[in-house]
């Protein structure tokens, strides 16, 4: 029963980073329109809403949208199985003794399933954090987003501390 215990754990953070992208979309879905943009730090940071067809940093955006909505949601549904399946696995291999991994792993999981909903539902991914500065304008993004970002470095982090241990030995 604690081996069960033990593989679901993960999927709470995942469910919990889920919950609060769909809260915050929803939320912005149905109070900000196209045309708003709400200041929040002058000059760094606002909350507008777009919506992205494309994948991360509008890569694709520009594309034939009756392939490129079906290959993004193909590529989101791969990402969110094989993370899952990662995260079921047996306490062997290199997910058993890392606790930072199966947290990057399943923020990541949380992430690519909240940007996936929004592809099967909308046809597009809702996002509406601008971060800036002057002319500088990194490209919008959402909760889930972030979840994947933060997932991602930890993870490398992970690595790249388990590759130094190794070489210690």
């Amino acid at each position: 029963m604690a081996e069960i215990a033990r593989r679901l754990l993960p999927y709470l953070p995942a469910a919990g980073v889920f919950l609060l992208d769909r809260l915050t979309k929803y939320f912005i879905e149905s109070h900000v329109s196209g045309w708003d943009n709400y200041t929040v730090i002058p000059g760094f940071f606002s909350i507008i809403r777009t919506e992205n067809r494309g994948a991360a940093f509008s890569l694709l955006s520009g594309a034939d949208p009756r392939w490129s909505a079906w290959f993004l949601a193909g590529l989101s549904l791969a990402a969110v199985v094989l993370i899952t399946a990662l995260l079921w696995r047996p306490s062997e291999g290199p997910l058993a003794n890392s606790s930072r991994m199966r947290l990057s792993l399943a923020l990541i999981l949380g992430g690519a399933a909240g940007n996936l909903y929004d592809r099967l539902a909308h046809g597009a991914v809702t996002d509406f954090l601008e971060l800036y500065l002057g002319q500088f304008h990194w490209p919008t993004f959402n909760l889930a987003d972030s979840a994947i970002t933060i997932g991602v470095a930890l993870a490398l982090l992970d690595m790249l501390r388990a590759r130094r241990a190794g070489q210690r030995t």
